[in-house]
C-alpha cells in the first residue's frame, strides 16, 4: 500500500452546534472540532487503514497541539507537521442552515499554515513515489502560492501522483474572488483534480466542454465533477461517466468532500502504478462509487475527524478489490 501525503492547513473549526442559549441574541453555543480540508483528507486516509502523513503547520499554542493530537489519534503520521513559535493557528466559525450547508468565517491572516515556506517542504515526503494531495487553500497568498507550487514540483520530479482537490473558499482570497489563473495553473499540472459543479463553471468561465479539454492537453488525467446530492460527473481523456451517490439524511456537510476524496486516495493507494489506474475507467468508477459511500456518511454525521467513515461503515472494500481483480 501506497503513502498518501496531505499537504496544507489544519486548522479549528468552531461549529454551531445550534442549541438555543437563555438569551440567543447574546449568546450562541460552539463546538471545537479539528478540522482544513487536507487534514480531513489525510484522517480520512487513515480511518479507513491507509497510511497517511500531513504536512503543514500550526501555532505554537493550545489549538495547535489539539489538532496534532487529534491527528495522531486517528493514526495520522504527523512527522511533517511543523509548529511555528510566533503564528497562531488559523481559525474558522461555521454555522449550518437547516439543510447542514455551511456558512464560514475564517481568522486565517498571517497564521501559521501560512508560512510555511519552500524550504520546508521535506524530500522525504516523496520517499517511493507516494500520493501527493492539495486543495487551494494554500494558494490565497503568494507566499503560500509559491511553496505549493515548489511542493508539486518535487512530487512531479519523484514521480507522485498529484492530487488537487479544488475546494474553493473565496472569502480567504483578495477581493473575495479566487484568482482563476493561479488556480488553474496548479489543475494543469495535477493528475487527478476533483471540483464542484460551481468551482467548474466559475473556473472555466463559462465554456466546460473547452476546459476539459485542456486540461487534458496538460497533466490531467482524471477529472471530477460532484454536485451535492446530485450524479457525480468524471472525465478520462476517453471516456465521461456518470455516478449515482447514495440518499442520506444530511447533518452537516462540512467533511463530505474530503471524506469522498479521501476515499479514492484510499483506493488508489492499493495499487502499485496508480497513475495507469487513473486511464482505467472501468477501475476508476468503481473507485468513485465507493468513494461516494465515503462522502455519503460523513454528511449524517457533525464536525469533521469525527464525521469520516471506517471500514465498518461502508461496503465492503475487500469485495470491491476482488471484483475489479476478477474482471481484469
Amino acid at each position: 500500500m501506497k503513502t498518501v501525503i496531505c499537504f496544507g492547513e489544519a486548522l479549528i473549526d468552531f461549529l454551531n452546534t445550534g442549541h438555543e442559549s437563555v438569551d440567543s441574541l447574546a449568546l450562541q453555543d460552539y463546538r471545537q472540532y479539528p478540522g482544513g480540508a487536507p487534514a480531513n483528507a489525510a484522517v480520512a486516509v487513515a480511518k479507513l487503514g491507509g497510511l497517511a502523513n500531513f504536512a503543514g503547520q500550526v501555532g505554537k499554542d493550545m489549538f495547535g497541539a489539539f489538532l496534532i493530537e487529534a491527528l495522531q489519534r486517528y493514526n495520522v503520521d504527523t512527522q511533517y507537521v511543523l509548529l511555528h513559535t510566533s503564528a497562531k493557528t488559523a481559525l474558522a466559525f461555521i454555522k449550518l442552515d437547516k439543510t447542514g450547508d455551511r456558512s464560514f468565517s475564517f481568522y486565517r491572516e498571517n497564521t501559521a499554515d501560512l508560512l510555511f515556506g519552500e524550504h520546508q517542504v521535506d524530500e522525504n515526503w516523496f520517499n517511493n513515489k507516494p500520493l501527493f494531495h492539495f486543495c487551494s487553500n494554500t494558494l490565497t497568498t503568494n507566499e503560500i502560492a509559491k511553496c505549493t507550487a515548489y511542493a508539486v514540483s518535487r512530487a512531479q520530479y519523484h514521480g507522485a501522483l498529484i492530487s488537487f482537490d479544488v475546494n474553493l473558499r473565496h472569502n480567504l482570497w483578495q477581493n473575495n474572488q479566487a484568482n482563476i489563473n493561479q488556480v488553474n495553473t496548479l489543475v494543469h499540472r495535477a493528475h487527478m483534480v476533483k471540483f464542484s459543479r460551481g468551482e467548474i463553471e466559475y473556473l472555466a468561465a463559462g465554456d466546460i466542454d473547452n476546459y476539459i479539454t485542456n486540461c487534458f492537453n496538460q497533466a490531467c488525467q482524471l477529472l471530477i465533477i460532484t454536485d451535492g446530492e446530485h450524479d457525480i460527473e468524471f472525465h478520462t481523456k476517453a471516456v465521461k461517466g456518470i455516478i449515482q451517490p447514495p440518499t442520506v439524511t444530511v447533518v452537516d456537510t462540512t467533511a463530505g468532500g474530503d471524506a469522498f476524496i479521501g476515499g479514492l486516495l484510499y483506493g488508489l493507494s492499493h495499487f502499485n502504478q496508480p497513475l495507469d489506474v487513473l486511464k482505467d475507467h472501468k477501475i476508476i468508477a468503481r473507485l468513485i462509487e465507493w468513494a461516494a459511500a465515503c462522502g455519503a456518511h460523513a454528511v449524517t454525521k457533525p464536525g469533521a475527524f469525527p464525521a469520516l467513515p471506517v471500514q465498518g461503515d461502508l461496503p465492503s472494500f475487500k469485495q470491491l478489490i476482488r471484483d475489479i481483480e476478477s474482471n481484469k
